[in-house]
């Protein structure tokens, strides 16, 4: 008996491990999206090269994650809530390397625009740039606290989010078609808005994750949207 509670501490503190290096690789990103945008919305260079830089540890810590996990998998046989801890954690951090990998892109759009246009506030970033953010955050929050509210709130998100994609990206294909001229700066704002649409999608699957993980179910947490 003594011998199981032994290996059972030592399990535990695997997982624990595990898990804190995976809210490591997701503070890291947090700052990545949030990097990002704001050279977004402000139109700042710096800001937008300080995220691509970020994107190496990203990467690194993504394959140390994976590979705790393997070990894991491989040498304690978890089953039950314990495996789905670990399942988790392998689908949430390829959403996360995901979303870092997004925020690449939305800051290399950054610098694009920046040179053809000049500027950002013809169409309000803002508000859609906080909602992205917040549900990358509130996402990550439900896996710390298995907060199934949480999960619930981030699906009421993305239909937020969804809507104001559609919005803005009509704003841009209206401006597209009032001054041709400008439809190569116009198209990488389409691009950025696009880029911040899909980490509100990768947000979601860390929630829809951390709802298996709780409860054992798996559910789509936002319906079907016309894009």
């Amino acid at each position: 008996m003594e011998s199981q509670s032994y290996a059972r501490q030592n399990f535990d503190r695997e997982l624990e491990a595990m898990e804190h290096e995976l809210l490591e690789m997701a503070s890291w990103v947090e700052k990545m999206v949030a990097d990002a945008s704001t050279s977004l919305v402000k139109l700042d260079p710096s800001l937008a090269r300080e995220a691509i830089l970020q994107d190496d540890a990203i990467d690194h810590k993504e394959l140390e994650i994976e590979s705790i996990c393997m070990k894991i998998i491989g040498l304690q046989n978890p089953m039950g809530a314990d495996l789905r801890h670990v399942g988790a954690t392998l689908k949430i951090i390829t959403d996360l390397e995901r979303c870092a990998d997004l925020a690449v892109d939305l800051a290399k759009a950054t610098l694009k625009i920046e040179r053809e246009a000049g500027r950002t506030d013809i169409i309000d970033l803002g508000k859609f740039a906080i909602l992205c953010r917040k549900m990358l955050h509130d996402a990550m929050e439900a896996f710390v606290r298995r907060d199934l509210e949480r999960v619930e709130l981030v699906g009421t998100q993305e239909n937020e989010a969804d809507k104001i994609y559609r919005e803005l990206r009509a704003q841009v294909f209206l401006l597209m078609r009032r001054d041709p001229d400008s439809v190569v700066a116009h198209g990488w704002l389409f691009q950025a808005i696009h880029h911040l649409e899909r980490i509100a999608d990768h947000s979601v699957n860390i929630a829809e994750r951390v709802h298996y993980m709780v409860t054992g179910e798996l559910k789509q947490l936002a319906g079907f949207e016309e894009q």
